[in-house]
Parts: structure tokens; sequence; C-alpha cells
């Protein structure tokens, strides 16, 4: 696993929108945040485009990631948001440019499309985090801003939190992968497609019906994602919705029924998804995760690549 190069003061963090399209006032925050910090932010005016839903057409998106994947003076790529489009572009892209020079892709949601694809197909770690679209305060520090800066500046992230009834505990440590359910689910089979075997599946999912999670879980455990796990955390599954017949289980009660046959352990809580307490991760890295009567740690140390 490739680890690309941690930040310091004066590096530059490139702004990309694969999807989505935002406004630049909206994104102010987050520059600012940036700055304060002590780092450059790069963008161009291509990054404000329009096409209906997109910050531009296809290819227009994928001409100006490329541009910044290749850009040897950007060591971190921070996409704006979420949404859906990522996977639309992806197979324009060329990551050779990224293997040559390793930079941070950071993003969660949609974003679990790039995760997938560049530790499938770069074997480099990549960071699940919050995006700016959901910075509104350049002067704000909550726990989703102190975890991104921390793990892009190579610190150790030990986070604490409480244990959940249907957890099956157990302390494990492994390489970290996944993301979004929804996105898993739909690049599973692709060439992006990811192996879990020996790893620690992460998950988390937004504005879902019940029985599609039931769906979704369903594939991840016929296509051999849950065979061989070290563990499973799952992160925030909120909004959730049902049916005028109900479904008759939480999301929580699908992904431990699903699971029930394996013997990984299982770790609901984990603080990282669609809520505001959305911690970061360094996927592709080791993590490592004790459980005790009333709370869970885990740990995840800042290793660096010796090649890079």
């Amino acid at each position: 696993m490739i680890i690309p190069p941690y930040l310091k003061p004066g590096d530059t963090v490139g702004i990309i929108a694969p999807a989505r399209r935002m406004k630049k006032q909206d994104l102010i925050p987050a520059f600012q945040l940036l700055r304060d910090e002590g780092f450059n932010v790069f963008y161009d005016k291509r990054l404000f485009a329009k096409e209906h839903w997109f910050a531009g057409s296809d290819d227009f998106r994928a001409a100006y990631i490329q541009s910044l994947l290749d850009n040897p003076d950007i060591q971190a790529i921070w996409c704006v948001r979420g949404g859906y489009g990522s996977v639309r572009i992806i197979d324009k892209l060329d990551f050779s440019g990224l293997r040559e020079h390793p930079k941070w892709l950071c993003g969660y949601s949609d974003v679990t499309v790039f995760h997938e694809h560049i530790h499938t197909c770069c074997d480099m770690a990549t960071l699940h985090c919050e995006m700016p679209y959901h910075v509104k305060d350049s002067t704000l520090r909550n726990e989703a801003i102190v975890t991104m800066l921390d793990a892009l500046c190579g610190k150790e992230l030990r986070y604490e939190f409480p244990t959940h009834p249907l957890n099956r505990p157990g302390n494990f440590s492994a390489p970290i992968v996944g993301g979004n359910i929804s996105i898993l689910y739909s690049m599973n089979g692709s060439r992006s497609d990811i192996d879990t075997k020996g790893k620690i599946l992460f998950i988390e999912d937004l504005d879902e019906y019940l029985y599609h999670i039931d769906r979704m879980m369903y594939n991840l455990k016929r296509s051999g994602k849950l065979e061989g796990l070290a563990g499973l955390l799952v992160g925030h599954l909120n909004d959730m919705h049902d049916n005028a017949i109900p479904f008759g289980h939480t999301a929580e009660e699908i992904i431990a029924e699903c699971c029930a046959e394996y013997d990984f352990p299982i770790i609901f809580n984990f603080p990282a998804g669609h809520l505001p307490d959305n911690r970061a991760i360094r996927m592709g890295c080791t993590i490592s995760v004790s459980c005790a009567p009333k709370n869970i740690i885990s740990t995840q140390k800042a290793l660096c690549n010796k090649l890079v």
C-alpha cells in the first residue's frame, strides 16, 4: 500500500467537483479553513461549471480532475461534495500521474468510487473525511475537521465511542476498506471492485429504504465480500425509510442478521458517515479496534511509505 506524503504548511490542496455542482460562495469557508491551517488552495473557474445536476459534462469534469491528478505541485485533492456522478467519469481518468506523484484523495459518500478505484488500481491509501460542502464556518474545529487535518498531517487517530447492543465484540487489526454501501453495491463486479478478504470492511449509508439495505447486504454476501473479513465497522445509518407495510427490522438489525453465519467481530456506532460527527479514516491503512464493556476504542497510526 502506497502512503502519500503527509501535508506540511505551504503544501497545496487541489479542489475538485467529481459529481454535483457547487457555487463558489458556498466553498469560501472551506477554502479559508485550509488557508488558516497554512495550506495553499488550488482551483480554477472550471470547478464551478454547470450542466444540469453536474459540475460540467463528464468529459469536462474528467479533464479538470486529470489536470490535478497529474500536477506534481498538488499534495492532496479534496472533493467538494458527494451526490452522484463519480462513476460516470472514473474510467475516463488516467491514474499514472497519481502513481508517479502520490497525493491524498479526500472525501466520502459518492467519493467511495475513487476510494475503491485507487485502492484496486493504484494500491494507494486515500482519506475518508468531511467535505467542503459541509464547512459553513472557517473557524469551526469539530471532530470531523480536526480528525481530517490530523489524518492529512500524519497524526495518530484515536476514537472512543459507545458500544451497541448488536455488537459482536472482538479485538482486531487489519487494513480498512469500504465506504458507502450503495456505492460498494453499484461497483461490485467492476474493475474498481475491492478485495475484502483479511480486511476490515467499513460501511455507512444515508436516505435509503430498509428493504434496499437488505438487498445490498445480500449482494455483498452472495458476491463473497463478507467472507474472510477481519471485522466489520458500521458507521452512521441515518434517515432511513420504510414502506407502508413495515420491513420489520432496523438497518442495524438487517446488517447483523445478514452477517449472523460469520464469526468476525461486528462493531456498530463507528463515528463516520452522513452526520456531523464524521471522523476521518485513512482508507487502505491498518486500523486497530479494541472492545471494552461500555466503549470501543479504535486507533490508526500514521505509517509512512519509504518509497514515497
